[in-house]
């Protein structure tokens, strides 16, 4: 059974890790629509009454801006204060392996994406008793992973998963993550997006 000190260790990491999120999501979509406006910091400074050194701060993510702020940021790029805030990590989706009649051929519907996004798309043939290297893509990125033969291990952060052949994986790519391989080699197709700026 965990002590009160050892809960509310974990109650303040876990709100670190939340006010890490809002600050990097803040950062991400003030930058994004700013400079989808055509305005220079200084010009957001102007209109904010802000100086221009916290917006960078705000924008690189290192400062913690008060409410005020934020709402003023929000009314001068004419956003809510929610899309200001909003962060896009996504829950991880797996969606399994059809178990109906092959003999009928049909499509299945894997994802929706909902956003107008660029991407990459890869095949990757991935030996027998590989292991992956972890790695990233970045800020606001999603990953579809479809495991075409074989079997698959993701390991993305501190949670794995196991994909057989047909499995079909999306998940924020923006943590770190490495497919490996057991017994048999495996042929993967998968897609990064991107969020488009």
């Amino acid at each position: 059974m965990k002590t009160s000190n050892q809960q509310n260790i974990e109650h303040l990491h876990s709100t670190a890790d939340e006010s890490t999120v809002i600050r990097q999501s803040v950062a991400h979509n003030m930058r994004k629509v700013r400079l989808s406006r055509g305005l220079s910091l200084r010009d957001l400074a102007t209109q904010t009454n802000l100086s221009t050194a916290l917006l960078s701060q705000i924008e690189r993510a290192v400062a913690n801006p008060t409410v005020v702020a934020l709402t003023r940021i929000a009314v001068a790029l004419d956003i809510s204060f929610a899309n200001l805030t909003r962060s896009t990590v996504i829950e991880t989706e797996i969606v399994r392996a059809d178990s109906t009649d092959s003999e009928n051929p049909r499509a299945r519907m894997l994802f929706a994406m909902m956003q107008r996004r660029r991407f990459d798309i890869s095949e990757g043939k991935l030996p027998a008793h590989q292991s992956g290297v972890f790695s990233d893509h970045g800020r606001q990125s999603v990953e579809y992973a479809y495991v075409i033969s074989g079997e698959v291990t993701l390991a993305l952060g501190d949670e794995t998963y196991e994909l057989s052949e047909h499995d079909a994986i999306r998940f924020s790519s923006e943590i770190s993550h490495a497919y490996s391989t057991g017994a048999l080699p495996a042929i993967l197709l998968t897609v990064v997006s991107y969020d488009d700026e």
